[in-house]
């Protein structure tokens, strides 16, 4: 059941499905274009789960004083092409990039079937006491074998 809900890795890239809800639209039943922000973020979370990296976890030890680390989006562009709507089936799709050594560039895509509704850039930075740290070698390497 979790990897349903998390999505899975597959011909390098990851897929999430999200059903776009009431809430997420605005009066027209259209998608507000932040929303589009937040399920993009869902597909990065999960992805990086699937990879064995846990968010909260690495959150968790930095309030514990432990060197904590965690990511953060340091850029983005974004290209909105076309409307989604109530009850449409999204999958969102998050491919690496390029992995460096303190920060990852992904692509990621909203699509309903065939049809490509946002695609975006995103540069994210992995930091520890607000300062960019080395990517674990382990995650590093998982990335760059999924590219």
């Amino acid at each position: 059941m979790t990897a349903s809900l998390d999505g899975e890795i597959r011909d390098g890239c990851h897929q999430l499905q999200v059903r776009v809800y009431f809430e997420d639209t605005d009066s027209g039943q259209i998608v507000y274009h932040a929303n589009f922000l937040r399920f993009m973020e869902r597909g990065r979370t999960n992805y990086l789960r699937l990879l064995g990296t846990s968010q909260h976890a690495l959150l968790q030890k930095a309030q514990n004083d432990e060197p904590g680390f965690t990511f953060v989006v340091r850029s983005m562009t974004i290209d909105f092409l076309k409307p989604a709507v109530l009850d449409d089936v999204l999958d969102v799709v998050t491919l690496p990039q390029e992995v460096r050594g303190a920060s990852i560039t992904l692509l990621q895509e909203c699509r309903r079937a065939e049809d490509l509704l946002v695609r975006a850039r995103v540069r994210v930075a992995f930091i520890s006491g607000g300062k960019a740290q080395r990517i674990p070698k382990a995650l590093r390497l998982a990335m760059e074998g999924h590219k």
